[in-house]
């Protein structure tokens, strides 16, 4: 989840989701969570990150949660509407599009990427006819993750990002980066997280569709979900539109303790493309997932296939499995399900009951956590223990 983590029969079942539920009267400050509220309050104040959010909606019910600031500069606090970069939960629209076409027989888990893309994977040890649609979506292509690349590394880490995050990069150049190192494996042999992945697999959207992936994310997912906070922004569209914070990053320093920080809120989203360039919101994130885990955007069939889960072995986040496009996680009391993201400035999750009904969607504005915490990520997990496990019940599964 270096980047910087997107999909039924179209018509039919979009009529049977609902609308956004509208946001219920705010209690206060944690009173109806004060576990969580408390984990928002230790990021600002343990984990030294400049703002923090969390949405739980848990039936009909919803709360909000804020601790710290969503602008450094001017002290301002954090809203339930403002718009943040989500990362690699771009992947989850993806693949939720790739299994709405599968459903609709435009395409094939099993077709080879060749079929699709012809003489693109090809070289270095690649053979596109061997490596199939499923394969991108699990991470068992064994396609080399282009955000690893070294030559991207001495642009895009430490103080170069300042100089280059304003660069361009096609799809098809990310994955020729990609493709000049070798496989990590041959395909379906093994597990490794790679944006390559999805950039090959938003390509492969718009080829059997003939239109762009974001039209595509819009026609299926957003404006049937009536998600008016979520989009994919155009390759050079620096800016977050609408209501929005700042977002901060250390640009990946070592000492968390002593390096600067640094606005990175505006930069080219071209390199992040189908594995983590999309835009959204808290609210909007809990509504999709909502959708998804209820089975209103696939049919069962593409749904058991979403949910099919992979173990990376040791080679992802501790104590995950990942599906196609989503993400499990094991926690004291049972498992949960949904994705997260990370990118510059920003790092979100999103999960839940197996069932949907039950959810919690956070960001912080940094992309760093200082002392115990270790990252962002274990700001998020301690949320999620707060909230589903706060007597070590079973969660639903």
């Amino acid at each position: 989840m270096k980047t910087a983590i997107r999909a039924a029969l179209a018509a039919a079942l979009f009529t049977s989701v609902s609308a956004p539920a509208a946001f219920a009267a705010e209690p206060p400050h944690g009173a109806e969570h004060p576990g969580v509220q408390s984990v928002l309050d230790r990021a600002v104040s343990e984990a030294g990150l400049p703002g923090a959010r969390a949405e739980v909606r848990d039936g009909n019910s919803t709360w909000f949660g804020t601790a710290g600031t969503a602008d450094l500069a001017t002290g301002r606090e954090i809203t339930a509407n403002e718009r943040f970069r989500i990362g690699s939960t771009t992947k989850t629209f993806v693949a939720t599009v790739v299994l709405q076409l599968a459903a609709e027989q435009q395409l094939s888990l099993d077709d080879s990427v060749e079929h699709w893309l012809p003489g693109l994977v090809d070289g270095h040890g690649y053979d596109g006819s061997r490596i199939t649609v499923r394969q991108l979506l699990n991470h068992t292509s064994g396609v080399f993750n282009y955000a690893e690349d070294p030559t991207l590394g001495e642009k895009f880490v430490g103080t170069p990002f300042l100089q280059h995050r304003f660069d361009h990069f096609t799809p098809r150049q990310l994955v020729e980066t990609a493709l000049a190192n070798g496989p990590k494996f041959a395909p379906g042999t093994g597990f490794a997280y790679s944006d390559t992945n999805y950039a090959l697999a938003g390509l492969i959207v718009e080829k059997a569709t003939g239109r762009s992936l974001p039209q595509e994310i819009a026609k299926r997912i957003t404006k049937p979900l009536r998600l008016k906070n979520t989009y994919e922004p155009a390759a050079d569209d620096m800016r977050i539109h609408g209501p929005h914070g700042r977002h901060y990053s250390q640009l990946m320093a070592k000492d968390v303790d002593t390096a600067p920080v640094y606005d990175v809120t505006d930069l080219n989203p071209s390199w992040g493309y189908a594995s983590g360039d999309m835009i959204s919101t808290i609210g909007d994130l809990n509504t999709f997932f909502r959708a998804l885990l209820e089975g209103h955007l696939l049919p069962p069939a593409q749904q058991r296939e979403m949910f099919t889960m992979q173990d990376p072995q040791g080679h992802w986040i501790p104590d995950t499995e990942y599906g196609l496009g989503v993400a499990s996680q094991k926690l004291s009391c049972g498992t949960v399900w949904g994705m997260g993201g990370a990118i510059n400035g920003s790092w979100s999750y999103t999960f839940g009951t197996r069932d949907g009904r039950h959810l919690l969607s956070t960001e912080v504005n940094g992309d760093w956590a200082k002392g115990k915490f270790g990252s962002p990520i274990g700001v998020f997990t301690a949320e999620l223990e707060a909230e589903f496990c706060p007597k070590n019940p079973a969660v639903a599964s």
